[in-house]
């Protein structure tokens, strides 16, 4: 009893119908006759209750709601959640739906009125953007259902307490590595890339036969066998490809609501994908003060999950970066020729000179890109007709951080080390354009 109790909620029209029937009470104290209309309308007021009640209540389990969920949910990207409706009732019902989304994405209204046919289903589909990775614990889901005059509702209670992780854009990562091994490229402005060489490395040694390279002639085993033989070659796909991601303070600065280092996470969830379905061995680094997760690279079965686990939990340090121990990890750990995409950001040519004998360091063994982000709020800003001296002042400054990163961007060609200056939202397809262009040219 105590439970069908809790489960009653009255409408807006349940009181609207109270308050008329008082008012039609009040007037009946002056004209007699409203009394007996008044009496009436109660009277048929409360059976229309007591019908609509039992209507409600007399099957045990009249309706049925289910949120259905992916696993997880893609970090920066629109994910659809369901909600399927059944109405179990041999008769047309209403349904409020009141879903309670996870706290994080500070939703107000995440409500829906729908109708139902006697018997009938229904599909809501909607989506949640979040932008930041960890554990989403989504509430209860809440049904209340009227019927008719809708006096009355029921309520329904189904999936109480669910928790789904949120993980780096997977669905970034499908959608790109669709486009590029596809020819529809252009659609995401990736662009497409003729390969100007090849990079080759030996196989085997084997007799000559007709149409063999003359070039490819191994002249000492050709003197020994006394027979012509030549080398034979394959093209060197097992490139090693690191994403280092900077968790440093500098890596938390936000846009559109996501930090550059979730940026740089979901592009290294991409680029490292794309690496492993061409044929190179992917592997991360991040580091900030001290190192902190690393995966090896290889291209077995299994290493795009680990790379996923790894670049679920990082977190930004608050402290400085240490590129100096970067460097020296890299020198002691990584010995074969690689391609390193460093994620990290600068605001001044200053602080870039302390750091850049570290990253020639690394160019003189490894194909380095250092990728940098512009500040698209300063790119705002430098656009305006300043209207007063302090916005000519603050115009002034803007100018002089952009060109810093521009100033910073020429230093690293001079020192030959290969370069990406982006916007945020422009990341991942601008780091995959450097990378199939390197590969086309052959560089790895």
């Amino acid at each position: 009893m105590i439970k069908l109790i809790s489960d009653i909620f009255f409408t807006n029209r349940f009181y609207a119908a109270i308050i008329s029937i008082i008012f039609l009470f009040i007037l009946g104290g002056f004209f007699p006759s409203l009394f007996f209309i008044a009496l009436a309308c109660l009277g048929f007021f409360l059976l229309w209750l007591c019908i609509e009640i039992v209507f409600l209540f007399r099957i045990p389990k009249g309706f049925h709601a289910n949120r259905v969920l992916p696993d997880k949910l893609s970090n920066g990207d629109e994910n659809d959640i369901f909600i399927d409706l059944q109405n179990r009732y041999p008769f047309p019902c209403f349904a409020k739906i009141i879903d309670e989304v996870p706290s994080q994405f500070q939703m107000r209204e995440s409500n829906w009125n729908e109708s139902l046919e006697a018997n009938g289903s229904k599909t809501i589909k909607y989506a949640l953007r979040p932008v930041k990775r960890g554990e989403y614990s989504f509430g209860a889901l809440h049904i209340y259902v009227s019927s008719f005059l809708r006096l009355v509702q029921r309520r329904y209670t189904f999936d109480k307490d669910k928790t789904v992780p949120v993980y780096p854009s997977f669905l970034q990562m499908r959608k790109y590595e669709l486009a590029a091994f596809s020819n529809f490229l252009e659609e995401y402005g990736i662009k497409k890339q003729r390969r100007l060489g090849q990079t080759m490395e030996f196989e085997q040694i084997k007799e000559y036969v007709q149409g063999d390279d003359f070039r490819t002639v191994n002249w000492k085993a050709s003197a020994r066998r006394n027979t012509l033989m030549v080398n034979q070659y394959q093209d060197e796909k097992s490139q090693q490809v690191y994403a280092l991601i900077d968790k440093g303070r500098l890596m938390k600065m936000p846009f559109d609501n996501l930090s550059l280092l979730d940026y740089s996470i979901n592009a290294s969830l991409v680029i490292l994908n794309i690496a492993l379905k061409k044929g190179d061995k992917s592997g991360l680094i991040s580091y900030s003060n001290k190192m902190s997760s690393v995966v090896k690279a290889e291209k077995k079965p299994g290493q795009l999950s680990r790379i996923l686990e790894a670049l679920y939990a990082q977190k930004t340090r608050y402290q400085e970066s240490n590129y100096e121990l970067l460097s020296a990890y890299i020198r002691r750990r990584v010995k074969q020729r690689s391609l390193l995409i460093l994620f990290s950001n600068f605001e001044s040519e200053h602080s870039f000179m302390r750091q850049l004998p570290y990253f020639q360091v690394l160019a003189k063994r490894h194909v380095l890109i250092v990728v940098l982000f512009k500040n698209t709020g300063l790119d705002a800003l430098r656009t305006n007709d300043p209207k007063s001296v302090q916005e000519i002042y603050k115009q002034t400054i803007a100018e002089k951080y952009v060109l810093e990163k521009h100033l910073i961007v020429k230093r690293l060609k001079q020192n030959g080390i290969y370069s990406i200056l982006t916007k945020p939202e422009d990341l991942t397809i601008n780091t995959i354009n450097k990378y199939l262009e390197l590969k086309a040219r052959g560089v790895v």
